[in-house]
Order: structure tokens, then sequence, then C-alpha cells
């Protein structure tokens, strides 16, 4: 089974914030050992990091027309900050890799969801 693993930002501190700069070289080290680590795990497909949340473009139809609106479709807070596809037999496995990744233990979640084989 596929999984896709939706990486929330939450209120977790992004590089280039002041929350970031808060944290010490040791823990900031430590995030982004711990991606590297997620990033070579067998089975996963690693996706990209994205822009923080107020660079988005939302674009919608209505009516045969495209409107676009600047800024997030979703709350700040709650914005998708990456993503990552994870090869496994089992959904217990990815929970485990979900459960590694900075975002869930420092104010954001990560949603797993399988991904659908056609």
């Amino acid at each position: 089974m596929r999984y896709l693993l939706l990486i929330h930002q939450g209120d977790t501190p992004l590089p280039g914030t002041d929350e970031w700069g808060r944290l010490s070289q040791d823990e900031q080290n430590a995030v982004y050992a711990a991606y590297k680590a997620l990033n070579e795990t067998p089975g996963v497909t690693p996706g990209v990091q994205m822009q923080h949340p107020e660079t988005a473009t939302t674009v919608r139809v209505q009516d045969g027309q495209t409107l676009t609106t600047d800024g997030p479709f979703a709350a700040t807070k709650e914005a998708l900050g990456g993503y990552l596809f994870y090869e496994t037999d089992d959904l217990d496995a990815a929970i485990e890799l979900a459960s590694r990744i900075p975002a869930a233990s420092m104010g954001g979640a990560v949603e797993v969801r399988p991904v659908v084989e056609y």
C-alpha cells in the first residue's frame, strides 16, 4: 500500500522565522537531521518543502471563470508545509513514520492517507 503523508505546519517553527531563530543551533540541526533521515527511509519518496502560506495563490472556478485569490485557502495555522509518499505493507508503519516527522511534535500534525491505486 502506498500512503501520502501530508505535513500540516500548525505552530511548527519554520526556517527564516523569528520562532525558528529562537531554537538553539542544536535544535535546528536536529530538525534538519530528522527530515534527512525520513527522506532516506526505505519506501519513502520525498516531496518538496513548500514556501510559506502567504505566498499561495488560491484558484477557484465559478461559472466557467477562473478566479484567483492571494493567500492560502486554509487558515495559516492549518497550512500544508510539505508531503511525502511512503510504500509500506501496513498503516501502523506509516503512522510510525509520521510520528518521526518533526512538525508532528512541534505544534503541527501529519495526515496519513492511502493513495488510490489505478
